[in-house]
């Protein structure tokens, strides 16, 4: 029996079906997403969306998908579906889905009349390739398959409009056709392994809608060439590969390369396989070295989301090596001891806490695997990150009482870091809870690590920021009456119930007590805490947006202002273990738990990026996140440690 339980009476169902996407990777930057029944709901869906080296590497929509044709004694069955104006659907080829299933690659069966016929997807390791393997399983007639794909060429930001600057002209090759509709775009093969016969047909498809993509108030509609079509006749039992790829191949190798990556595949037969299939998705191997994806369809790789994500991405296989490779990937991003957030953009700024987060990492790794050759790794980034801090005027500056002042009041400052007009949507500077949590955290880290390794540098001055932190903070930030953190602190105190304060409680190196900790928690599980994450404001908050809906804008707001993140979890349940243990193990257990239904639904066998802050908690924005998958991972392990413990 299959783990993951898809209703196949509801197939035909397009508000079941288009509502579950699935999204494979190459883990070399390119992948392909889709629904279910192989109907692209937004822009960023694609069976092949390769990042093109003459555009910066961005990634770009080649093949958005193909139309399928059974044709038996002169009569077609069209496979295909689009949707056009007016919710009308054509060529309404759902009708013939019988049945889909995704272990280990996805799956679908049409069935007409007595024919049965299967398509199966694979995306080829390292490779910007797609295979996808029909199988004529019953057949009483003769049969021919019309194959008819669908050519964007287009960033996957952006929507392809009918032009006249297109470029119809195609290569003859081995059982194919190569096609390059423009100018700084590689050839795109598309190949059959068996010989069949093409006829050229140029044309436009147009207004072709992408209803998710109205439903967020982006444009929607788009033309899509068609350069013309493959036929080639398929017998009883017989398999026939189509290949679309960056390079041409040898057809007669078609099926053997996909029978080779299928035993790559790990069965998605559980929860815990689901995750790990899912976090090597995440990963980009190129000769740079290892970048993380923060999330799919369109999210990029950024630093925070990388360092955050690393330690539970590695978690399943053990693989320090990639953890390794990656921190080093990010070290070599530095900018003296500041990073940005992406990059490659030079408009991201130089948030204050991802260095701090890059330390952070750096612990999580010698908690997972060590802390034998963390010094000779990172010894030198380490203390370059302190001495830029404390000799940085600019961004943010030391203050005598130890904490870290943040003045970029016009830019973010912490992971809540939408500025979606050029202005942060969340007005936090001065002290940050979480950065100078961080902050502490970093400084009592180095200082361990300099006393196992025997080395005196800037040793004193550090204990004497250590010092006064210890002194100040719970000043700064404690506050009484309300029981919990201010999240940050300018000119007075912003007691806004945010979950920004879980940090100064769950770090390795915390300076509150356990009744501090239980009265943050106390306050947390009140208000924030729902089953699929924790909120970004209390509902009790007149600012407090409780659903992520309406144009970007608003859904930006939304974000950081009452919407619920399930990677926030993982923090919060490490510091429920150090004053309540047993209490911790069964509630963390719980909203484990809580995930295994999201993995039948939205991005199949992936973790959403954010949740409505008021039931019914939809899962929201991009529908396979880093952070998530990661942390949800991580709160297992600790939970599965805190069981040998307690």
């Amino acid at each position: 029996m299959t783990y993951l339980k898809i209703d196949k009476t509801e197939l035909v169902n397009l508000e079941y079906s288009l509502k579950r996407e699935i999204i494979r990777t190459n883990r070399s930057g390119a992948y392909s997403c889709s629904t279910i029944i192989d109907c692209n709901t937004r822009k960023y869906h694609g069976l092949l969306i390769c990042p093109i080296t003459g555009f910066n590497g961005e990634r770009h929509v080649l093949l958005s998908n193909i139309d399928e044709t059974i044709i038996q004694h002169g009569q077609e069955f069209n496979l295909g579906l689009h949707k056009y104006a007016s919710d009308n659907y054509e060529p309404k080829g759902h009708k013939y889905i019988n049945d889909f299933s995704s272990c280990p690659i996805p799956k679908l069966e049409y069935r007409i009349g007595g024919t049965t016929l299967t398509k199966e997807k694979i995306l080829v390791e390292n490779e910007n390739q797609i295979l996808i393997k029909y199988t004529l399983v019953e057949a009483k007639d003769p049969t021919k398959i019309r194959f008819k794909p669908f050519l964007a060429f287009r960033n996957i930001h952006k929507l392809s409009i009918s032009n006249l600057n297109i470029n119809t002209k195609y290569l003859p090759i081995e059982n194919g056709i190569a096609s390059k509709l423009y100018e700084g775009y590689p050839m795109l093969y598309m190949q059959l392994n068996k010989k069949n016969e093409f006829t050229p047909a140029p044309d436009w498809n147009y207004n072709i809608e992408y209803g998710e993509d109205q439903i967020r108030g982006y444009d929607y509609k788009e033309d899509l060439y068609t350069p013309g079509f493959f036929e080639v006749a398929i017998k009883k039992g017989e398999s026939i590969v189509f290949s679309a790829s960056l390079k041409q191949n040898s057809p007669n190798a078609f099926k053997r390369k996909f029978d080779s990556e299928i035993k790559k595949r790990i069965p998605r037969d559980n929860y815990h396989t689901c995750l790990a299939n899912t976090v090597q998705q995440f990963f980009v191997y190129n000769k740079k070295g290892i970048d993380v994806i923060a999330g799919f369809p369109w999210l990029p790789t950024r630093t925070r989301d990388t360092l955050i994500a690393l330690p539970g991405l590695t978690l399943p296989f053990y693989a320090e090596k990639n953890y390794l490779v990656a921190l080093k990937t990010v070290e070599r991003k530095f900018q003296n001891h500041l990073l940005r957030d992406i990059p490659e953009d030079e408009n991201s700024g130089f948030p204050a806490d991802i260095p701090l987060w890059f330390i952070w990492s750096v612990q999580q790794y010698g908690i997972l695997y060590g802390k034998k050759d963390i010094w000779k790794h990172f010894n030198t980034i380490l203390e370059n990150i302190v001495n830029g801090f404390l000799s940085e005027n600019e961004l943010f500056e030391i203050s005598d009482n130890g904490l870290l002042y943040c003045k970029q009041n016009h830019m973010p400052n912490s992971w809540m870091n939408s500025s979606p007009l050029d202005s942060p949507t969340i007005y936090r500077s001065g002290y940050l809870v979480e950065i100078n949590a961080l902050w502490y955290n970093s400084l009592r880290f180095i200082l361990e690590l300099k006393a196992k390794f025997k080395d005196k540098t800037l040793e004193d001055r550090i204990k004497n920021i250590v010092n006064a932190i210890e002194t100040s903070f719970i000043d700064i930030f404690w506050n009484e009456s309300k029981g919990y953190l201010n999240d940050c602190f300018e000119t007075e105190p912003n007691c806004q119930l945010r979950p920004n304060q879980i940090f100064a409680a769950s770090l390795p190196y915390s300076l509150l007590d356990k009744p501090i900790i239980k009265s943050i928690l106390d306050n947390i599980q009140s208000n924030l805490l729902t089953p699929y994450g924790i909120r970004t404001l209390s509902p009790s908050d007149i600012k407090y947006i409780p659903e992520y809906k309406g144009n970007h804008n608003m859904r930006e707001h939304a974000a950081f202002n009452g919407s619920a993140w399930p990677w926030l979890l993982a923090p919060f349940f490490e510091a429920w273990l150090k004053i309540d243990p047993k209490s911790a193990i069964r509630n963390g257990e719980l909203h484990l738990k809580n995930f295994e239904s999201e993995l039948q639904t939205d991005g199949i066998c992936s973790i959403s990026e954010l949740y409505h802050g008021n039931p019914p908690q939809k899962a929201k924005g991009a529908i396979s996140f880093a952070i998530n998958t990661a942390e949800l991972i991580r709160l297992n392990n600790i939970i599965d440690n805190a069981y040998k413990i307690y």
